[in-house]
């Protein structure tokens, strides 16, 4: 691995464990055994190194995202899919860290903002036609307003003044949000897809 990647890989890592901005270029030089004049021969500032790890991250979501399509049956299994996925990403992010870009980044903060109104929200567009054509999902459903109130559930979830981390589990957050998300959207069809991965889960 060359040196540049080493660099990207233990920053997300003390990033997602720590937050952002505790993170000082002293830890992610020490964490890699390097001196710091060797990250700056990489990088201009720490600023440049949240913003390629946010990209890099961002860029991997999406093609995990794209194998899940590529491998569900549905669109209901497309979401319990991504809802096992989320499971993994919930464990490894401190929700410092979106509160950290949010404040400290705004550059690195539009661009996920950025990703999300256009990426993430075609792909729940697509979900949610493709849904609605396989009878799953109601044919009434205003997929336009519905994508977009989907996009702003994820910055909702992990806002902390709403949802604390030491009061409340990340991931159920947003299990809970996606659940009631699509329960007023699926047919009786869907639910019966829905219930069986209920079933199947609560083993």
């Amino acid at each position: 691995m060359e040196v540049r990647e080493r660099i990207l890989k233990a920053a997300e890592e003390l990033f997602m464990k720590f937050g952002i901005r505790s993170v000082t270029m002293d830890e992610i030089a020490s964490e890699l055994g390097i001196s710091k004049k060797t990250i700056y021969l990489h990088f201009e500032d720490k600023d440049s190194i949240v913003h390629e790890v946010a990209t890099q991250r961002m860029i991997c979501e999406q093609v995990e995202c794209e194998e899940i399509y590529e491998k569900a049956a549905n669109p209901i299994d497309e979401v319990c899919r991504e809802i096992e996925m989320l499971k993994t990403h919930a464990a490894a992010l401190n929700p410092v860290v979106i509160y950290d870009l949010k404040k400290y980044y705004p550059k690195t903060w539009q661009l996920f903002q950025q990703h999300k109104q256009t990426v993430f929200l075609e792909i729940t567009k697509r979900n949610l036609k493709e849904g609605v054509e396989q009878g799953l999902y109601r044919r009434e459903i205003n997929i336009d307003i519905l994508s977009k109130l989907r996009m702003e559930e994820i910055d909702f979830a992990f806002d902390q003044s709403v949802f604390p981390l030491e009061k409340f589990n990340q991931y159920d957050v947003h299990k809970t949000f996606i659940d009631h998300f699509l329960r007023g959207i699926i047919t009786d069809k869907g639910l019966e897809i829905y219930q069986k991965y209920i079933d199947k889960t609560q083993v």
